[in-house]
């Protein structure tokens, strides 16, 4: 009975996939990712080609700057789609993008969450840093590409807990291989854990990875948009407890002009099948439909909106979705 079950959702599933309405679909699409060796771009890539498999369209990830860029990149529709982080999508929106100060890009639309970014510390054990007070007055620290999530916001966060360093930006595989080499003593991610460059790292070297303490933790809630997060301990074999950290929910963006149906379909494919999506990066566990509300920047896509509305019971104002006031 399960097999016929399975048979007839499989039939039914091509049969609504043939039968859509493509009218005003773009011949191939666009996921602005980040850098290679950082989540975004493996979880990016990964979701384009999930989508262009199943809807018979090209599409693909692009390497780009992260968050901030990909906003840009969304609202002025060269890239169709991208991920961000609701800080930098707060700020986008506002006008306060580096990328483009005062332009409101308010034309990128929300469409699935992913996961949560943690923000996390790593250096080799060889300098003995295990904690956020070791790193010493004017220490290298890499901050990732230049306008990413963790650019933004890491440093002001170190600065807050009294860390005096020199900034250095690169792509995350870059500042992996500085770090190892001892042109870098720390490296500062903000990425979906496993982090591939990290994960990279503790199997070529030892490496601390180092969590905030209570009072850090507490201090830096207070003063960003970000909440409280323990990484796993089965995250990375460096690990022998969780980690206290901090972290900020990113989202998956659709240009808001973008057909209704076509974005429909797309969240569709992601939203409802969590295991292939786990299958591409183990931090989309916590891409699931529930997780809707996460969204506190964003206007929603009207396709998007209309797919939580109907399969995961969102009530999503009008005046969050794009065009419906």
């Amino acid at each position: 009975m399960k097999l016929v079950a399975i048979l007839a959702t499989t039939a039914l599933t091509a049969t609504a996939v043939a039968a859509q309405d493509r009218t005003g679909w773009p011949d191939s699409f666009t996921v602005g990712t980040a850098s290679q060796g950082g989540t975004f771009f493996v979880y990016g890539s990964g979701w384009a080609n999930l989508v262009a498999n199943e809807l018979g369209i090209t599409g693909g990830g692009e390497v780009t700057g992260g968050p901030m860029q990909n906003m840009a990149l969304v609202h002025s529709g060269d890239a169709q789609f991208g991920l961000t982080t609701m800080g930098p999508a707060a700020e986008s929106y506002a006008g306060t993008n580096p990328i483009a100060p005062g332009l409101q890009m308010t034309n990128a639309c929300a469409m699935f969450p992913m996961y949560q970014t943690p923000f996390s510390v790593t250096a080799l054990s060889s300098t003995g840093i295990e904690q956020i007070e070791d790193i010493p007055a004017g220490a290298r620290i890499g901050f990732g590409p230049a306008g990413s999530t963790s650019d933004t916001y890491f440093p002001l966060m170190l600065e807050a807990l009294g860390v005096e360093f020199e900034r250095r930006n690169g792509g995350w595989d870059d500042l992996g291989g500085q770090l190892q080499d001892g042109l870098l003593d720390v490296i500062a991610f903000a990425a979906g854990v496993p982090i591939p460059a990290v994960s990279q790292l503790e199997v070529q070297t030892d490496i601390n990875i180092i969590e905030f303490t209570e009072e850090e933790q507490a201090q830096i809630i207070a003063a960003f948009p970000v909440s409280g997060f323990e990484i796993a301990e089965t995250t990375y074999s460096t690990l022998g407890a969780p980690a206290r950290s901090v972290a900020m929910w990113n989202f998956a963006i659709a240009n808001c002009d973008l057909p209704e149906s076509f974005v429909y379909a797309v969240t569709d494919i992601v939203m409802s099948d969590n295991e292939r999506m786990v299958g591409i990066h183990a931090s989309a566990r916590e891409t699931l439909p529930i997780h809707w509300d996460k969204n506190t920047s964003l206007n929603w896509h009207p396709g998007a909106a209309r797919w939580f509305t109907e399969n995961a019971g969102a009530d999503i104002p009008a005046d969050r979705i794009h065009g419906a006031m």
